[in-house]
């Protein structure tokens, strides 16, 4: 029911900036929490900040470098990438959680994916 559309992945060096930018379409009231996971491979897909009803968490490996923000008004959230390392390369999955569709009923939902990779 509920979309998420991840763009903004890429090829990097170490010490570059990449944005991502995550849409939610479908039936939505409101969204209470949006963020970012990231997946690397041989770890399991990890917490790498998010924006719910009581602030935002980061990561204490992207805190200082990431910053996250949402446009609630377009069901958009963004993740700005700085001084990206090597142990940045991941899937980065956009993810919605209490995305309301009435006042009482929620789900959630994943985005596909995007590559993110940092060289040396």
């Amino acid at each position: 029911q509920v979309q998420l559309v991840e763009s903004g992945g890429g090829l990097v060096q170490a010490g570059g900036s990449l944005r991502l930018s995550c849409v939610a379409s479908g039936r939505i009231f409101r969204i209470d929490d949006m963020g970012w996971y990231r997946h690397a491979p041989g770890k399991e897909r990890e917490l790498v900040a998010i924006i719910t009803t009581r602030g935002t968490t980061y990561s204490g490996a992207v805190e200082g470098r990431f910053r996250i923000n949402r446009d609630v008004a377009k069901n958009t959230v963004y993740l700005d990438m700085n001084s990206l390392e090597p142990e940045d390369t991941a899937v980065y999955y956009c993810r919605a959680d209490k995305i309301y569709y009435d006042r009482n009923s929620y789900t959630s939902s994943w985005g596909q994916g995007t590559q993110v990779t940092v060289t040396q």
